[in-house]
């Protein structure tokens, strides 16, 4: 009986113990889901649900299906062009803030003096006010009285309209997003540093060339983070609209209507013009699939160029 009766009283003291930490350990996840149910799952649904009603945010939605998918892709005539602007700003970007995010880490990499100060220079238009830079930018992109212009004139060089030009304002627009290259650049340079320093010293006494270093040794320890910079600046460059929105406004034309300017235009429109909330709705959906496709196709093709140490057992 003692016997027994103690064993009982382990159970169910184990049973107490285990019941209290899977108390603690809801209460301690519950404001993560609390908050992620809040801001992320509910407006989710409720997106999806507004997307199939013409809601207008003043009266009640009216179901109408699929009627604004309808009208995206075959009667809006913004919308395909705001997808290729969307598009060609995405391929314009993607490469060059990882290239050059890339050159500035193995530049901020080394060992010289003053080193820690560069690398502060190169972060610190991360940090600094987003409207306030790219307004400023837009005085620097002025074609009449604008720096870039004088300096080139300086040099006789040729000038150019820049935002002004419809085959040059979504360079333009672009370039003022690598001037924030610096945060692409910190996370680089963990990456860089994270590299054993074995594999280089191996590889000098072997004789290898600063070109077979890169490519065979420093690309392929990094290419997992090179994986999660694809994915980052991809998704952040398919809902660019800080840039677009105040250098250019989508234009001239529609060639820098991109498709997160496209869904303000219709969600929050100008006073005199009825919001079409249902209708933009329906444009975050599409978005959001693109961004799920370019994620799921991005992950998928990873293991054809990423590097992995983990071996089978």
């Amino acid at each position: 009986m003692n016997r027994d009766g103690r064993s009982r009283g382990g159970r169910t003291g184990f049973s107490r113990n285990a019941g209290s930490d899977t108390l603690a350990a809801y209460l301690f996840i519950a404001p993560a889901i609390i908050g992620f149910t809040v801001f992320v799952g509910y407006p989710l649904v409720r997106s999806f649900y507004l997307s199939l009603t013409k809601y207008n945010g003043l009266t009640d939605p009216v179901f109408v299906g699929l009627a604004n998918f309808r009208r995206l892709f075959t009667v809006d005539p913004a919308f395909w062009p705001s997808l290729r602007a969307t598009g060609y700003l995405v391929v314009l970007y993607v490469p060059l803030s990882l290239a050059l995010g890339l050159a500035l880490a193995m530049f901020c990499n080394q060992r010289f003096a003053g080193v820690r100060i560069v690398r502060t220079l190169a972060y610190l238009p991360v940090v600094l006010p987003a409207v306030a830079t790219i307004t400023l930018w837009k005085f620097i992109l002025n074609p009449q009285v604008g720096l870039a212009n004088t300096i080139l004139d300086k040099l006789h060089l040729p000038t150019s309209l820049w935002l002004q030009s419809p085959t040059m304002s979504m360079p333009s627009i672009v370039i003022v997003m690598l001037w924030g290259v610096g945060g692409t650049m910190i996370i680089f340079l963990a990456a860089l540093q994270a590299v054993p320093t074995e594999l280089y010293e191996a590889a000098r006494v072997d004789g290898a060339g600063p070109y077979s270093v890169f490519f065979r040794i420093t690309l392929p320890m990094i290419s997992p983070i090179m994986l999660l910079q694809v994915i980052l600046q991809t998704t952040a460059a398919l809902q660019t609209f800080n840039q677009p929105k105040i250098l250019t406004n989508g234009g001239p034309g529609f060639s820098t209507s991109v498709l997160m300017l496209s869904i303000y235009n219709n969600g929050f429109s100008n006073l005199g013009r009825v919001p079409q909330l249902g209708y933009a709705s329906a444009q975050v959906w599409v978005l959001f699939i693109v961004i799920i496709a370019v994620i799921a196709l991005t992950a998928k093709f990873s293991s054809l160029w990423t590097y992995s140490d983990n071996t089978p057992d």
